[in-house]
């Protein structure tokens, strides 16, 4: 008893799970079965009047068949009508119209008289269709009612002539053809929706990973561009920024003039492609030949020379990477070679500071006794000349003399010792720390906390973010201010430095300007070279590690001889946020410290 019950409420939980088709599936298989209906009862109906006048028989068919089939082609075509337009209650619908089909091939069953072979074909598609399209619980329920429908006609059949076991036995036979064409279709209809699903669950699977590797590709420092068959069909926003071209998202073809609304992305995305290479040949065409003059299956390896016009005073070169693909295509990866100087800076700084540092140490324990004996002898010279009144002139002239030898002596103990500051500063250098930086923000407070009292002249016309190390920042904004004001202070009586900052393509420029005499030409080669200076005060490692700094973030720090002024120019990549950069052309000062 407990299995039997346990059976059954298999069945019954079997019969319900939700296991059907998905809506798009079950519509445009409920369109073809309502259509495929229509065909079928308006072809009845046509061929029992065919029949009818091939058998040269003067009598019409029965009052039930023809009221019957023309009912049922009505009711068809109404279905067929309701079920296009209407996409609510698609289950009903269906649900209903198989009943339909059931009830009428059974009035037809009962005007033949006996089983036909052709009621009972279309019986089998009812049943097949309605283990496709419905749940199991409501097919099954229309399988019942067809076997109900044909066991009450047969034996109702059987009794008026005289009980034809024969005719009855057909029925039952019929019937059980029924339970065996429901369960196959079933089956089968289950089959095909868990091969749905798994198709669903990887085309889901497929499309996060195309987003994730979209958005891997759209992030990449390195620019990425995927030609085949001499188009581009990838390119993303760093190859943008390094090759200067403009990113414009709403850019349109010139032959396209609506977009399909289902696939208005793609040809959004076509049209910015396309705009991408009609830029690339214009403002890169050596570039486009040159990978396109690559064979098919083979790799190369080049620097390319950005050309004059576009980024090239903040980008020198780059390195491009061709890497052969399936079908001939190709993918270019074009890499901004700052990034491997800054590197390579990093090396060379860290070798010379552990040699830096050791000899820095030595020097300093002798170069410290040197400078506390100078400070000893001209206090001894002081005291003695404050204890002696009645000392001589030569005696005078002597120890003023020996004063001064002194002084020297302990003022060039000083500047090397501020020397060798500046080499443990930078044996001591570590990686960039970085942070977004907003300029608008930073740089008041900067100037107010380093150079308060002094004219030092802020003008911002954006408002750029950029990625640095804050302390390594302030060092090489303070030594290049400083610089600016000693040098103009040479020039004219009253010194001032300008700070100007904006944007090109897609990096922020900083220049530090002053009124001074600038730099020689002949000085040009060596100006960041460690140890050379042109002042006899400095010590000539300033703008070497302030380019070292300036490096260690991916910027670059330049002297511009073309500028009207003495112009030192920090060129470091913009940081894209969600907050748009505010283009305020503002000429005025924004502070004055």
């Amino acid at each position: 008893m407990k299995s039997a019950t346990r059976l059954v409420s298999a069945i019954t939980h079997y019969l319900h799970r939700d296991d059907t088709l998905s809506l798009s599936q079950l519509r445009r298989l409920g369109l073809i079965y309502s259509s495929y209906r229509f065909i079928v009862s308006l072809f009845s109906l046509l061929m029992v009047y065919i029949t009818a006048h091939a058998d040269n028989s003067l009598s019409l068919p029965s009052f039930l068949q023809q009221t019957a089939l023309s009912f049922y082609v009505l009711l068809s075509l109404i279905l067929l009508g309701l079920f296009y337009v209407v996409n609510q209650q698609m289950r009903r619908q269906l649900a209903f119209g198989l009943a339909l089909d059931v009830i009428i091939l059974s009035l037809l069953l009962y005007t033949a008289g006996a089983p036909d072979l052709q009621l009972t074909m279309l019986y089998m598609v009812v049943v097949a269709a309605s283990f496709m399209l419905l749940h199991g619980s409501q097919a099954l329920v229309i399988t019942l009612l067809a076997i109900i429908f044909v066991i009450y006609q047969q034996f109702f059949y059987a009794i008026a002539n005289s009980m034809n076991l024969a005719n009855l036995g057909d029925a039952l036979l019929m019937s059980a053809s029924f339970l065996a064409v429901g369960g196959l279709s079933w089956s089968l209809s289950q089959r095909l929706v868990q091969l749905e699903k798994v198709a669903a669950k990887s085309a889901k699977e497929v499309e996060r990973l195309h987003v994730i590797n979209q958005e891997v590709i759209t992030q990449m420092v390195n620019g990425v561009i995927v030609i085949d068959k001499q188009q581009i069909v990838l390119a993303n926003l760093a190859a943008h920024q390094l090759l200067s071209i403009a990113h414009n998202p709403s850019v349109s073809l010139p032959h396209v003039s609506s977009f399909d609304t289902k696939n208005s992305q793609n040809n959004h995305r076509n049209a910015r492609l396309f705009n991408f290479q009609q830029q690339l040949n214009k403002q890169h065409a050596q570039l486009f030949k040159a990978c396109l003059s690559v064979a098919a299956g083979q790799s190369r390896t080049f620097t390319y020379d950005l050309p004059a016009g576009t980024n090239a005073s903040v980008l020198d070169k780059l390195r491009v990477q061709i890497i052969p693909l399936k079908d001939d295509s190709k993918l270019l990866i074009l890499e901004d070679l700052r990034r491997e100087q800054a590197s390579a800076q990093q090396l060379k700084l860290a070798s010379l500071g552990q040699l830096t540092a050791s000899i820095a140490h030595e020097i300093r324990n002798p170069l410290a006794a040197i400078s506390q004996a100078s400070q000893l002898l001209m206090e001894e010279v002081t005291e003695s000349e404050a204890d002696s009144h009645v000392m001589t002139h030569t005696a005078n002239s002597d120890a003023t003399g020996n004063h001064e030898l002194y002084q020297m002596i302990f003022s060039q103990t000083k500047r090397v010792n501020r020397i060798i500051e500046d080499v443990l500063k930078l044996s001591r250098q570590q990686t960039a720390n970085q942070q977004s930086i907003v300029l608008t923000e930073w740089m008041p407070i900067f100037l107010e906390n380093y150079f308060q009292g002094h004219d030092v002249f802020l003008r911002l016309k954006t408002n750029p973010t950029i990625s640095f190390d804050t302390h390594q920042l302030e060092q090489v904004l303070i030594n290049l201010i400083n610089n600016g004001l000693r040098y103009s202070s040479y020039a004219h009586p009253h010194a001032y430095v300008e700070i100007e900052i904006y944007c090109a393509d897609n990096d922020v420029i900083i220049d530090i300007l002053d009124s001074g005499t600038g730099v020689r030409l002949e000085d040009l080669p060596h100006l960041f070279n460690p140890f050379f200076t042109t002042d006899q005060a400095g010590t000539g490692l300033g703008l070497y590690l302030s380019q070292a700094f300036c490096e260690a973030n991916q910027a670059r720090l330049l002297y511009i001889p073309e500028h009207e002024k003495t112009c030192f120019r920090l060129i470091a990549p913009v940081v894209h946020s969600d907050k748009h950069t505010n283009n305020v052309e503002n000429n005025a000062s924004k502070g004055v410290f």
